[in-house]
């Protein structure tokens, strides 16, 4: 049975405002999270698009979600995050989860795909949704993006709603995959840099064009030309070449 999404009302948009200023808080005690300039412009870029919009971003730390949601609320906007299923089961944590409207993500199980279903509700309703393409923290030892999985195209083809890409720098240097106590700890002398760059939204419906949009290939080409576009922008905030400009491939088993 698909689990739908419900819009979280007056009191969960309160606690999602007193939660992400606390957690605000925190994020600048550890590091200086800040939107990049773009094109030689000057003012950075202060909001998000109005409607219903899909966030994708790339996945190198523990802390990507706070991040992001952080960001994008600078930005003007409450992100509804899809997360791993096991945040969802973590009493405290799970209960406020649900009450921001983020949406749980299954792995590995029959029902992940119902996840879609939700995220197709959000939407309707005017949400931002966020999701990680790649499905994990990246296994790339350069800390560039893996090969995007398909459910973010299937989610816009779905919705109508367009992609933005959100390309972060610097997460990695906030919460490592190891020593997380001892990073933490040493981010509040010297905390690291965070940069964050809004990429334009992206329209998947006209990528596909007259193409079948119900192909496997046609889909899983999409896919690799929206991560194309997110891997350039990081490529940008790094100064460096990607290796694998559409993402890596990466052995599921690493």
């Amino acid at each position: 049975m698909s689990q739908r999404w419900s819009k979280p009302g007056v009191t969960g948009a309160v606690l999602y405002a007193v939660a992400a200023g606390l957690i605000g808080v925190v994020v600048t005690m550890v590091s200086r999270l800040s939107v990049a300039r773009r094109r030689g412009i000057r003012r950075a870029a202060q909001t998000l698009p109005d409607g219903p919009i899909i966030i994708i971003s790339n996945h190198t730390s523990y802390a990507d979600g706070v991040l992001l949601a952080i960001a994008c609320r600078r930005m003007g906007r409450s992100l509804r995050l899809l997360a791993t299923g096991g945040v969802f089961r973590a009493p405290l944590i799970g209960r406020m989860a649900k009450r921001l409207g983020f949406i749980a993500v299954q792995r590995g199980s029959s029902s992940a795909a119902h996840s879609l279903d939700a995220a197709v509700d959000a939407l309707a309703a005017g949400e931002a949704v966020g999701l990680y393409p790649e499905g994990r923290i990246t296994r790339d030892p350069a800390m560039w993006p893996e090969r995007a999985k398909t459910g973010a195209v299937r989610l816009a083809l779905r919705s109508g709603a367009p992609i933005v890409p959100v390309a972060m720098v610097g997460a990695h240097r906030v919460v490592s995959r190891r020593k997380i106590i001892t990073n933490l700890v040493k981010n509040l002398v010297l905390r690291p840099k965070v940069l964050v760059e809004v990429g334009e939204p992206i329209d998947v419906r006209a990528l596909v064009g007259d193409r079948d949009d119900t192909s496997v290939d046609v889909i899983r080409a999409v896919s690799d030309d929206v991560m194309a576009q997110l891997v350039a922008m990081i490529a940008n905030l790094r100064q460096e070449e990607p290796a694998h400009p559409a993402g890596a491939v990466i052995d599921v088993a690493e």
